[in-house]
């Protein structure tokens, strides 16, 4: 582009209209900049809170898990309570880096994520601490983290003592008593400084939040102000563009006398027009140039305006008016003008008008300014109109002046109405809280010279509408000397910011779905209750109720009837706790309560109450009506040393034992049961099997089936086992983690992992061409709980497709006791995959008491005669007599028969003497991993060798 291009573009510019323009445009980026700066720091108060909260877990965590590896002397808690700890190192890590003289901000948002902080919350909270560590509710979370970080530090020297004193305590708890001791000691500290830390944190919010939406009411009302001032400005300039106007009036009419405007004379009966050197000057041309008759001056005349003209002259010659027009005018140059024109006609004798004269004034640049100080004025009204807050100025006398549309809406006044009333009348509100009215803001404004705050929650009493809750603020307006020339008053409402407070406020400690308590309030309520407990030495209960029969009702009629149910438990059980009582629920089916002051006798009394209540409770939807038990867990807590975390586990573990008991009944929880021992260690187990599949510790080993008739035999499969890797690497047998698994329907998860990984190194393997050393099949062990599952059946079928495994390369095996438990399902699930060229073996064969009723409607190709009959077949005539059975009906109904544990070759030996198709066992082949293995020699040269 050129230079004069630019220049061109550059002058082309409208600099009036960006005038007036750019103060408005300014007021919207600074309020756009300040609610950014609000949104970081709530966003980095959040992560401030987040951040906190993981602290205060881990040391919590590390307290307990500490406790326990002195209780228990296992390993594994020692393991957790390492791994809490280091989270908190991490975060006093992440503090020290930041503390430095030169910020070590890569380092301190690493160390926050290594804690456990999401990396989304990170920067902000390193932003937050950078630029306001000097705050004092950050001065005082800093002081109290550094407290809890000596507590870290304490219970880690405890725990380094207690690692090192295990083995001289050789089973001996004695010795570890003052070091015991000293842990709960630091529980309760850890507890109250969390407390504290959570505390502050909670009031810094309050206040950071109360701060923040000062700072925006205030630079609001400060930007509104701003507006507001050039606005009155723009009406200044307005109306000092008037009196100019009048003043140029005054000064033409003095013009007209010296002959300085144009003047024209019109000979009516000659039609002849005369027109001064003046007047063809004011048209571009020179003196004597024009040479016009009405006619043709009246074509000069802009079209718009050229009928109003001649209506304007007929009329004055009729009726002798005051002739007084504006029109437009062509110019020599073609453009037009704005001119005024005055004149008057002169009669004869007769009284008819003989010829009129008068004058012409260029007004050009009067309309213009006209057009625009009309613009600005609009612009004005328009900006105030569309400004989302209400705006009322007044006068010195408090009587208003303006109401935007948003303050018409709000009060109920029109702004004509309203106009010149007093502001008493339009705006009056009353305190939230008492009711009482509030004193007038306005007054105080121009009083004081001040800008007006409410000191509480206010409400609008409108004119005719419900009374509204608004947030409002008052300051004066001044003129240039300062002095107080009104005031404006800015609202806005604030019912909904309101309502969402509340209803946040509620969500935070309630369940949406029933309106009790969350798990989130009832464990800061035990919380508490165990810190006065252990301070006033004084008895309490826990309840742990879960439904038994929810899954029913869900599987069978939906989640709304699930929902519906949940609600009405909810109600039924409220009315028969005592006042006071804290009724809360956990999650999915579960519940708790919470009896303060409550001895063991009265706890578990209102436990059958409530279990009572349950079980005579008939739960009708739609058409359907179902009986809903629950299983009640109860404990007593009365020792001071007992910890959140142990009260919940103790109730979770007596829930889940009257569950195995039999269902609907109370189970009172007693810490030296060998039951409760158990089912703690499985609960134990969950944990470490959720951590397990998260950190892809479990493996597969294959062990092979080989025929019993030598090498021309073709071998039928080779069955994938599952193993785990404790965190130290070491090897899990599952008998230790399948039963947890089982009881808590982890087998879904595992079995998906097996067949996914399966899948995988099997596809590898074909790609490369090495699928040969693992044989013909693969078979896959399934539990009842994943063919249990609706979509199960699609999540194979996905994996052959996207491995693109062979169907015929894969074998399951399912346990007779699940083919039997869900018969029709295993028949569903077994028939569609056998279509596709699946096979499936019958595991565990013989241990049911109905394996041969329900084999001839099983559609099997193996069978394998469960271990217990073929390890001492040998010494025991009957298991014996059973692997012989089995193995003959099983040839009846064309299927093949694979023996299981067989560990000599003497078994081996008798095994082909009955005809068993296959063996399987350590006397062929031991497990090797899955993806290493080699198949071994056949049977006949192990035989022969």
């Amino acid at each position: 582009m050129s230079k004069q291009a630019i220049a061109a573009a550059f002058a082309s510019i409208p600099w009036h209209r960006v005038r007036v323009v750019w103060p408005f445009v300014t007021i919207v980026a600074l309020m756009l900049l300040l609610g950014n700066a609000s949104l970081d720091v709530i966003w980095g108060m959040r992560a401030l809170v987040n951040a906190d909260n993981v602290r205060a877990k881990a040391l919590s965590y590390a307290v307990g898990d500490l406790e326990q590896f002195a209780q228990t002397k296992s390993e594994h808690s020692y393991r957790r309570f390492l791994t809490e700890i280091a989270a908190v190192n991490a975060l006093r890590d992440a503090r020290t880096a930041l503390d430095r003289p030169r910020a070590e901000v890569a380092r301190a948002e690493q160390r926050l994520r290594d804690a456990g902080t999401t990396p989304d919350d990170a920067k902000p909270l390193v932003d937050l601490y950078r630029r306001f560590r000097g705050v004092a509710f950050i001065t005082t979370t800093t002081r109290l983290w550094d407290e809890a970080d000596a507590y870290a530090k304490e219970l880690s020297a405890l725990g380094e003592t207690l690692q090192n004193a295990m083995p001289a305590a050789k089973g001996a708890s004695a010795t570890l008593q003052p070091t015991l001791g000293r842990i709960r000691v630091l529980e309760r500290k850890v507890t109250a400084v969390n407390e504290a830390v959570a505390a502050t944190t909670s009031e810094g919010l309050r206040q950071t939040s109360a701060l923040l939406m000062v700072i925006n009411v205030a630079a609001g009302v400060a930007l509104l102000m701003i507006a507001l001032i050039v606005t009155q400005r723009l009406i200044r300039n307005r109306e000092q563009a008037e009196n100019d106007l009048r003043i140029s009036e005054e000064r033409f009419e003095y013009a007209v006398l010296a002959s300085n405007d144009g003047i024209w004379d019109w000979s009516l009966r000659s039609e002849h027009l005369f027109l001064s050197a003046r007047f063809e000057m004011l048209l571009g041309f020179e003196p004597g140039e024009v040479q016009e008759t009405p006619a043709s001056f009246l074509r000069r005349i802009h079209p718009r305006d050229r009928h109003a003209t001649a209506l304007a002259l007929r009329t004055h010659l009729r009726s002798g008016n005051r002739f007084d027009l504006e029109f437009r005018i062509r110019m020599k140059d073609s453009a037009y003008r704005w001119f005024r024109t005055r004149g008057r006609s002169v009669l004869d004798v007769e009284g008819k008008p003989r010829r009129m004269a008068g004058s012409l004034t260029d007004i050009t640049d009067r309309k213009q300014a006209e057009a625009q100080i009309f613009e600005e004025k609009e612009r004005a009204q328009v900006t105030l109109a569309s400004i989302a807050d209400a705006v009322i100025t007044v006068d010195t006398s408090g009587r208003i002046e303006f109401l935007n549309p948003v303050a018409e809406r709000l009060t109920g006044w029109r702004n004509e109405d309203a106009y010149k009333c007093a502001v008493t009348k339009v705006f009056s509100v009353v305190d939230e809280s008492t009711g009482l009215e509030v004193s007038d803001p306005v007054a105080r404004a121009l009083r004081d010279g001040c800008i007006v705050e409410p000191d509480g929650n206010v409400v609008l009493r409108r004119r005719s509408d419900a009374p509204v809750a608004i947030d409002h603020s008052v300051a004066p307006i001044r003129d240039r000397m300062g002095g107080v020339i009104g005031a404006v008053l800015v609202f806005h409402d604030m019912s909904r910011e309101r309502q969402y407070a509340t209803r946040l406020a509620h969500l935070a400690s309630h369940d949406p779905l029933t309106g009790l308590l969350n798990r989130r309030e009832f464990e800061r309520r035990l919380s508490m209750v165990l810190v006065d407990g252990a301070q006033l030495g004084v008895n309490h209960a826990v309840l742990y109720l879960d439904l038994d029969q929810f899954k029913v009702v869900n599987d069978t009629c939906g989640h709304a009837a699930g929902d519906e149910l949940l609600r009405q438990i909810a109600l039924l059980l409220r009315p028969r706790l005592r006042e006071g009582d804290t009724l809360a629920r956990l999650g999915g089916d579960e519940f708790g309560v919470l009896l303060e002051h409550c001895a063991a006798a009265p706890a578990l009394q209102i436990a059958q109450t409530l279990r009572t209540a349950v079980a005579d409770f008939r739960f009708v939807w739609k058409d359907r009506s179902f009986n809903v038990g629950v299983s009640v867990g109860v404990v007593n807590v009365s020792d001071a040393s007992q910890t959140l975390a142990a009260v919940l586990s103790a109730a979770d573990a007596a829930c889940y034992m009257a569950k195995d008991n039999g269902r609907n009944r109370v189970q009172v929880y007693c810490p030296d049961s060998n039951e409760v021992a158990t089912r703690q260690g499985e609960m134990e187990w969950v944990n470490r099997l959720h951590r397990a599949l998260g950190e892809n510790r479990f493996c597969l080993f294959a062990q092979p089936v080989y025929g019993t008739r030598g090498d021309n035999q073709t071998p039928p499969y080779t069955e994938l086992l599952v193993r785990l890797r404790d965190e130290s690497n070491n090897l899990i047998p599952p008998a230790e983690f399948l039963p947890a698994a089982e009881r808590y329907n982890l087998m879904p998860d595992i079995d998906r992992w097996v067949i996914t990984t399966a899948f995988g190194i099997l596809a590898q393997q074909l790609e490369s061409g090495d699928g040969s050393d693992i044989g013909e099949n693969i078979a896959i062990n399934l539990s009842g709980a994943s063919i249990g599952e609706d979509s199960f059946l699609d999540f194979v079928r996905a994996q052959f497709m996207q491995f693109r495994i062979p169907y015929s390369q894969i074998c399951f095996e399912i346990t007779e006791t699940t083919a039997i438990t869900s018969l029709s399902k295993a028949m569903d699930f077994m028939t569609s995959l056998q279509a596709l060229g699946c096979r499936f073996a019958l595991d565990d064969f013989g241990v049911g008491v109905s394996s041969f009723t329900y084999l001839k409607n099983l559609p099997v190709d193996f069978l394998k005669i469960d271990g217990s009959f073929v390890k001492d077949m040998l010494q025991n005539p009957v298991n014996h007599a059973m692997v012989e059975a089995i193995h003959r009906i099983g040839h009846i109904m064309g299927k093949k028969t694979i023996a299981e544990s067989v560990e000599s070759l003497a078994i081996l030996e008798a095994l082909r003497k009955i005809g068993v198709d296959y063996a399987q066992g350590f006397a062929i082949a031991r497990p090797e991993i899955f993806g290493q293995f080699r198949r071994p020699a056949p049977l006949r040269r192990i035989a022969n060798g």
